[in-house]
């Protein structure tokens, strides 16, 4: 009978969720390079090289590669043989492995879960309760797989319960496109299928613990092997989105997914439940076992799995954010590479709720925005001697109902975060001769190098979410949508789904 011990189990999963805050798994390096090698769209690729980049400086320096460091999720197959020399629940050691994890003052990581969701919304300071899924399986080892999801892609997560008769590919394909980019593509697809609404949904989040084998799997189609059901619908629907032409961070491209993953489960005659969840581009997780010898000891990838690539960001027009005038920003094109050199504020939902509400009592702002870029971020605190920790940008459009608001009443000129503006906000943008600049979700590590100075100016007390003033130089991002509202995020997808040619666009 295999003897877990308490200490061992908590050390464990704290080691791995420090593990996978700075490690990609190699399979996704190796998918993504392969990706940016055939990848045809310059934005694009460029935006690749960043996540690569990034990924590779993360893991020499052992610091975040996203600055949401995401929700704990553990799954664990326990053995019937296994006893635990342990006073706490597996529950509660799970927890305290996550605690340790992200409040390791040598990595720090973001804690980002609040209490009282419904409410108060408070935040519980070391990213706990994780979420925990196990099951009692036969054997006398500990399965343990630990994984990391940031909000952006968690936001996008999609259930339906389809009608017996209708076609799964027509429906991912409908739903795909009305996720955007806020999921930080190019990722995974996890797809469950059948059972009940719970179960399709958890099917689709443990899909995503698997490794990236499409490759394997289309060789299988072409040396003529029979595929199961659900090997053909992986192909067929990899295929069809990436024909969508929404590409890497929604300004696209040949490449939206690297991999679909399915798991199904018989389901009731009269249903058919289907979950999708993808995993963005700071895919995280591992597994690992414990036979009751010790804590797991994890093997570190080596620096030469990834590829051989600098960043530069030469091409990019530099400009002096601290002169900027509505002028020149109406001579920026949608597509652009810009590299901040200046002052630029901070501030994403809490603030933005904070100031709204002053705005409609008549209150005087505590910060002034005029002709100022705001940048929708919450960074990871600094260890050492660095400026700020990683600072990656937030998804833009939950901060969509306070543009308009934002851009008439403080003379706020611009604002940068990840992913495309709803139609609302390009309307907003345009009717106030604004901008909305584009950061890469996925390269936090790289932004905060560009960060040179960092000091809180208001909300002290909402923490990551509070207002700073960041001195940048040549920080790199490209105009989503300019002075005249119009959306690279609208404009360049149907180009490439048009250029690919596998799937019709409408009109």
């Amino acid at each position: 009978m295999t003897v877990i011990k308490q200490e061992d189990f908590i050390q464990s999963i704290c080691d791995a969720f420090q593990f996978i805050s700075y490690y990609h798994p190699k399979d996704y390096i190796d998918a993504l390079y392969k990706a940016w090698q055939k990848e045809e769209n310059p934005a694009a690729k460029d935006a690749m090289t960043q996540i690569l980049v990034n990924s590779r400086m993360c893991a020499e320096n052992n610091r975040p590669i996203c600055q949401d460091t995401g929700i704990a999720t553990v799954f664990l197959k326990v053995g019937m043989n296994v006893q635990w020399d342990a006073d706490m629940s597996v529950e509660e050691m799970v927890n305290e492995g996550v605690r340790r994890a992200y409040t390791w003052e040598g990595n720090t990581l973001r804690a980002s879960v609040l209490a009282d969701p419904a409410g108060k919304r408070q935040n519980t300071k070391d990213n706990t309760p994780a979420v925990i899924h196990m099951s009692i399986v036969p054997g006398d080892k500990v399965e343990v797989t630990c994984a990391a999801k940031g909000g952006g892609s968690e936001n996008k997560s999609k259930l339906a319960m389809l009608n017996p008769s209708d076609n799964i590919v027509d429906w991912v394909l409908k739903t795909i496109p009305t996720m955007g980019a806020g999921w930080c593509p190019p990722g995974i697809l996890g797809i469950g299928i059948g059972g009940t609404p719970e179960k399709a949904v958890l099917m689709a989040k443990e899909s995503l613990m698997s490794h990236i084998d499409i490759q394997e799997l289309q060789e299988k189609a072409a040396s003529g092997a029979e595929l199961s059901t659900t090997e053909a619908l992986r192909l067929e629907l990899f295929e069809k989105v990436n024909a969508l032409g929404i590409g890497a961070q929604g300004l696209g491209g040949l490449t939206t997914v690297l991999d679909v993953k399915i798991l199904d489960y018989p389901t009731h005659a009269a249903s058919k439940p289907i979950a999708m969840i993808p995993n963005c581009a700071a895919t995280r997780h591992v597994e690992f076992e414990l036979d009751g010898s010790g804590p797991v000891e994890l093997t570190p990838p080596r620096v030469e799995d990834w590829p051989d690539l600098t960043y530069s960001p030469d091409n990019g027009k530099r400009i002096d954010v601290d002169k900027l005038t509505k002028e020149e920003v109406a001579s920026w094109k949608t597509g652009d590479v810009l590299l901040l050199n200046g002052k630029i504020l901070t501030g994403r939902d809490a603030a933005h709720k904070r100031l709204t509400d002053m705005l409609d009592k008549g209150e005087k702002l505590p910060v002034d925005f005029t002709n100022r870029l705001i940048y929708y971020v919450g960074p990871v605190d600094p260890v050492g001697d660095e400026i700020v920790g990683p600072a990656g940008p937030t998804t833009a459009t939950r901060m969509d109902k306070f543009t308009r608001q934002m851009l008439e009443q403080t003379g706020l000129l611009g604002m940068i975060g990840k992913s495309e503006r709803g139609a609302a906000a390009c309307r907003a943008i345009a009717d106030n001769k604004a901008v909305y600049l584009m950061a890469v979700g996925g390269a936090a590590y790289l932004v905060a190098k560009a960060i040179k100075s960092s000091k809180v100016l208001a909300f002290p007390e909402l923490g990551m979410e509070a207002i700073y003033e960041f001195e940048v130089k040549d920080m790199p991002v490209t105009v989503a949508v300019d002075s005249k509202g119009e959306s690279i995020h609208a404009t360049a997808p149907r180009k490439w789904q048009a250029k690919i040619g596998i799937i019709p666009v409408e009109s």
